[in-house]
This record gives C-alpha cells, sequence and structure tokens, in this order.
C-alpha cells in the first residue's frame, strides 16, 4: 500500500496547478481517492470524523448489488436454456448469460462516465462517486434484448438531465439511474416492455407475472392464471422468471439489504415503510375483491412484494439519499407512499402493469415537500412547549 501511495504522489505532480496534465487533474483524483483514503481535511464546519468517506459508502452500495447482479447474468443465462429446450448447466447459463449482461453493464458505465468526466473537467471539480452506483443500478433494470445504443443513449439522458442539469450528485432531486430508465421506457417502449424483452432469444415470447396478473380476465382466478404461466410464489421469490436483469430476485435483493442495513448505509425507514405502504393498498383490493372487478384485486398481499422491481426499488433505489426524504418522520411517510402508489399502478393502470419506478420518481418529487412540512411541524411544536 505504501508502494501505491508513493507511486501516485510521483504521477499526481504531473496533474497539478500549471502542469500539462491540469485539466484531467479530476481522472487523476478519482484514481487516488478510490485506491486509498483521502489524506485532506476540511477548511471549515462541520467536521466528521469517519472512515467511511462517500467514496467508501458508494462502494459499499456496490458490494450490496453484487448478489443481484451474480443473480440476473446466471438468470438470464437460464431463461436462455430453457428458451432454447437445451440441458441446464450451471456455467453454461452463467457463460451465456454473462454475454448478454456485461456489456450491458460496461456500456452504461462507459457512456455515463464520459459525461461525468466531461462535466468534472468542465466545472472544474472531483469526479462524482455516485455514478459508481448509477451506472450499475440502471444497467440492472433493463431487459437483457436491450439494444447496446439505447443503453448509452439512456445512461446520457439520466446523468445529464437527471443529475449534472441540477448541479451534480448532491443537488438532484429524482435518482438519476430512473430517470434514465424512464426515459427509455418512454421513448423506446417495444424494446423495454412487451413479452418479447425479457428473454434473450430471438422469437421467443413470455409474459411477466405482472402482465400475466394485469391480463387476467374478470371473475378469474389471478393466482390459477399464474399458476398455468408458470408462476409460483417461490420461483418469483427466488427470481427464476423473465424480467429485468437485476429485479427478479427478492432473495437477492434481501441479502443486499441485509448489508445496507449492517453498514448503515441505507434508511430501514424507508424500506419498512414501503412494504407497509405496499400490503395496506394491496389488502384494500384484496378487501374489495369480485367477480364485477378486475382479477389483479384478488392477488393475495404479499405476492406483491415478490413481483416486478419493487423489491429492487425499495432496497436500492427508494434509499437513495439523496433524492429521498432526510427526516425520519419524512421517511415514514415517503416509503409508505412508494408502496401505495405502486400497488394503484399495478392494479388500477390497465397501460402498465409495473408501477415502482414511476412512484419512486413521482416521491422523489414529493421528497422536499415532505421534509419542509416535517420540520415546520417540529418548529411549531417547540415554540408551543417554549410559550
Amino acid at each position: 500500500m505504501k508502494f501505491i501511495e508513493e507511486q501516485l504522489k510521483k504521477v499526481g505532480q504531473l496533474f497539478e496547478k500549471g502542469k500539462p496534465l491540469e485539466k484531467l487533474y479530476p481522472l487523476y483524483e478519482a484514481l487516488d481517492t478510490f485506491l486509498l483514503t483521502p489524506g485532506k481535511t476540511a477548511p471549515k464546519a462541520p467536521f466528521v470524523r469517519d472512515a467511511a468517506d462517500l467514496k467508501r459508502v458508494m462502494s459499499f452500495v456496490v458490494l450490496a448489488l453484487v448478489p443481484a447482479t451474480l443473480f440476473g447474468i446466471y438468470n438470464t443465462g437460464y431463461q436462455i436454456e430453457l428458451a432454447k429446450g437445451l440441458a441446464h448447466s450451471f456455467w453454461g447459463a452463467m457463460a451465456a448469460g454473462a454475454w448478454k449482461v456485461i456489456p450491458i453493464i460496461v456500456v452504461s458505465y462507459a457512456a455515463g462516465g464520459l459525461w461525468e468526466v466531461l462535466f468534472a473537467v468542465t466545472r472544474k471539480h472531483e469526479i462524482n462517486e455516485g455514478f459508481l452506483v448509477t451506472g450499475i443500478l440502471f444497467a440492472l433494470t433493463l431487459p437483457p434484448t436491450i439494444p447496446l445504443w439505447q443503453v448509452a443513449v439512456g445512461i446520457s439522458f439520466g446523468v445529464v438531465f437527471g443529475k449534472e442539469i441540477f448541479g451534480g450528485t448532491g443537488m438532484n432531486v429524482f435518482n438519476p439511474a430512473l430517470v434514465a430508465r424512464a426515459f427509455l421506457f418512454f421513448a423506446y417502449p417495444a424494446q423495454i416492455s412487451g413479452s418479447t424483452a425479457w428473454v434473450a432469444v430471438d422469437g421467443y415470447t413470455r409474459a411477466t407475472p405482472l402482465a400475466v396478473a394485469a391480463a387476467a380476465p374478470k371473475g378469474t382466478s389471478v393466482v390459477q392464471a399464474l399458476a398455468d404461466a408458470g408462476y409460483n410464489f417461490n420461483n418469483m421469490f427466488y427470481g427464476f422468471i423473465p424480467g429485468s436483469i437485476g429485479e427478479t430476485s427478492a432473495l437477492a435483493c434481501l441479502v443486499g439489504l441485509a448489508f445496507l442495513l449492517v453498514t448503515r448505509v441505507a434508511s430501514w425507514r424507508v424500506v419498512v415503510s414501503c412494504v407497509l405502504g405496499l400490503l395496506a393498498m394491496s389488502g384494500i383490493f384484496y378487501f374489495l375483491k369480485g367477480t364485477d372487478r378486475l382479477a389483479f384485486f384478488a392477488l393475495p398481499p404479499y405476492w406483491h412484494l415478490v413481483m416486478g422491481g419493487f423489491a429492487f426499488g425499495a432496497v436500492f433505489m427508494a434509499t437513495d439519499p439523496v433524492s429521498a426524504a432526510a427526516t425520519n418522520t419524512g421517511r415514514w411517510i415517503y416509503g409508505f407512499l412508494i408502496g401505495v402508489l405502486t400497488v394503484l399502478i399495478r392494479v388500477v393502470n390497465p397501460a402498465y402493469p409495473e408501477g415502482t419506478m414511476l412512484a419512486i420518481l413521482f416521491m422523489n418529487a414529493f421528497a422536499p415537500l415532505i421534509d419542509y412540512f416535517v420540520v415546520e411541524n417540529h418548529i411549531k411544536r417547540r415554540v408551543r412547549v417554549k410559550s
């Protein structure tokens, strides 16, 4: 480690002010602080003594995403094997999945990273660490059939219009990865939705569980419709179903959540309140079920937890510390409404069976307002106590 530190110092002299590579200092700074803990101190208050700086926190999130990423690679290959009627092979599935997924991740990081460097050099500030998370999050929300040029266009839109236009990391109102995903969904819906987008085999179609539930006729059993399509609670929980690369396995998301909670990176209040909101709203629909209602009403509430991208969104998207509510009370409200809106969009909206993405983006917009009223209420309460 001492050797690395000495070599970085020698190389760093070329990037100092007045030196030939001065304009590229953000690139050197990114490598230096990624490998080593920064030796700089804050020039003014507030002062925080902690080994976990922003880069370390973002690295923790990337590590938490490893289970979902690895399972996404495996499941993509597994779905290819099923579609082609091949005998199952673990390493064969991993190889086939990697051939589809790794290029998507590489393009996401490369295209988005280019914009990060461009803005850092132009504005003369450090390269924002948040892209370590944004680049992988965006890739994992995509189907394995997505064209690579659309990956580049989507992440470019998310970084520029979802973050940099607001001033960079810490200033953005919306989660940049979700902004990128929403842009692709509305700009190129044929490539990111429908029964042909989820299994990376040409000519093979299979509806996702949410699509099956949404299409079930009135008066029929939605659970039976799912069973007829080959879906049950267990395979949706484990993730052996078609879907976005990193979103199919609720189990992988729970493993990542455990790591984030142990390292205190994610807010457990947001995750718990998302679950409570989803169960409350789906419970209301379940109570109102009947032969004259949509079949989706009769889906048992706990099934919603393992369907679509809810687990992935609640764990990795809703907990984004920049775009989420900052107060503890606000986090309860923010998460609860995400859960409620997710079910409302899933069940009632006939054109869009998945609601997690839109629910989180919608609540991102209201998070500052929620915090404002929470703080105002605390101030008024303290004034009453003093008087």
